[in-house]
């Protein structure tokens, strides 16, 4: 996987209540996280998911088609950001987040295939906080800015 320092956002998802993931092409975020997310102003360390595409691709190696958003990303990139630790800062369109932890596999990934918890057990993602508020669009750009 490589480490590159740049990329580009595939895709933009929230969280909804009852609905799932919804697919959008511009999300607004907050020092509460993304405004409209079902997590928004709850635990701001963990309100931002970001997945990079080559979980999706290693997944599929194994014979598993997911479909994007059901790794519970906020935000699907073209660079794999899961090098990153606590305290790194990513600039994503408008938008600085800082990494505050990497995502813990949990057992919703078993709905999808019962192999893809194990697979993908250190590259599901990593959760970040806002430090500088904005927006973000589907083709912004990623850049990693301290690590």
């Amino acid at each position: 996987m490589s480490k590159s320092n740049t990329g580009t956002v595939l895709e933009l998802f929230l969280s909804k209540k009852d609905v799932g993931k919804e697919s959008r092409t511009e999300i607004l975020l907050d020092e509460n996280g993304i405004v409209e997310d079902k997590f928004y102003a709850k635990d701001t360390s963990r309100s931002i998911l970001i997945a990079s595409i080559e979980s999706y691709l290693l997944a599929e190696q194994h014979g598993i088609d997911a479909q994007y958003g059901s790794l519970g990303e906020n935000i699907l990139v073209n660079i794999n950001p899961y090098h990153l630790n606590k305290g790194d800062v990513l600039s994503v369109g408008e938008v600085e987040l800082e990494i505050t932890q990497n995502c813990t596999i949990c057992n919703s990934l078993a709905k999808i295939d019962a192999k893809l918890p194990k697979i993908l057990k250190s590259n599901r993602g990593i959760f970040a906080k806002t430090l500088k508020n904005g927006k973000i669009r589907k083709g912004d750009t990623v850049s990693i800015l301290k690590y």
